[in-house]
């Protein structure tokens, strides 16, 4: 008997079920009227998502590590209780811990699965409270991803976070983010300072700002493919739209070094000034809807 098939005795569904991936990663292939979608209980991390008869919406590096204790360069990484680097703690890992913990099923549907993690001594290590997180992923005619972060503990606790998210596109001269026009962004390559959105974004150099003040859909236009991508969200005020260009993409070593030219982020996101407290006893929920229009 592998790893495997106690998934598949116990939460295979219509349209799910579970397979060895990469590093012997466990994963939920989930299947709809064509369109297919994966996702690794390692992270709970979305790697993939193809509409039936298109091109994949989801962007995975060819370099991406499948470790335990490693994350996964590509797809929906979540990144929680902090976004990018610790405010405090240097030596902390980048974006948290959640997207390089084993998750747990805990329940599935037809085309949909739901994972679980709760803290532990290792979790406590780097963030001192109690929690529950569940990510449910279902697809139909879009992929729907909803991040619930429970708080059962006896005192509030304050998260930054996101459902980071790389789609893929035909090439980065051909494609731009729209929806984001006249709002508020901070610039981490300029210093963090503080600047306005002027009309759709282009990318002829690193691109890394977190968008303040947004809650409307954003799409991705790609010319090269001739298609655009809708991205819906809830519970989310904050957008981080992101490439590493040239230089910085040399410099990881899970990152081709000409990968930057078929990729782009645009992340759902509680971070900066959209840090979410979440009160004893209470949820927050962050949720996600990619289709293509």
């Amino acid at each position: 008997m592998t790893s495997i098939d106690p998934l598949n005795a116990s939460w295979k569904a219509p349209g799910l079920h579970f397979e060895e991936g990469l590093g012997d990663l466990p994963i939920a292939k989930l299947s709809h009227e064509g369109a297919e979608a994966s996702i690794a209980l390692h992270g709970a991390h979305v790697l993939s998502y193809t509409p039936q008869g298109a091109k994949p919406i989801l962007w995975l590096s060819k370099e991406a590590i499948f470790k335990d204790g490693k994350a996964i360069r590509g797809g929906i990484p979540v990144c929680w209780p902090w976004f990018a680097n610790h405010p405090s703690e240097p030596n902390y890992p980048a974006h948290g811990v959640a997207r390089t913990s084993s998750w747990t099923v805990i329940d599935t549907a037809p085309a949909s699965l739901t994972l679980e993690l709760q803290a532990d001594e290792t979790t406590r290590q780097h963030f001192p409270h109690n929690f529950v997180l569940r990510l449910q992923a279902t697809l139909s005619d879009t992929l729907e991803v909803k991040l619930s972060i429970h708080n059962p503990g006896p005192d509030a606790f304050t998260y930054t976070g996101a459902l980071h998210t790389y789609f893929a596109v035909s090439h980065i001269d051909r494609a731009r983010v729209e929806g984001l026009d006249g709002r508020p962004y901070i610039d981490s390559i300029d210093g963090k300072s503080r600047k306005t959105q002027s009309g759709p974004i282009h990318f002829k150099e690193e691109v890394d700002r977190i968008y303040l003040e947004t809650e409307d859909d954003c799409l991705v236009c790609d010319e090269g493919w001739d298609r655009t991508i809708r991205i819906e969200k809830e519970g989310s005020r904050s957008t981080v739209v992101w490439n590493p260009w040239i230089a910085k993409a040399q410099r990881m070593a899970d990152f081709g070094d000409q990968e930057y030219q078929e990729m782009l982020c645009v992340e759902t996101t509680n971070a900066a000034d959209d840090a979410m407290a979440v009160p004893p006893g209470q949820v927050h929920r962050v949720q996600l809807t990619l289709s293509q229009d």
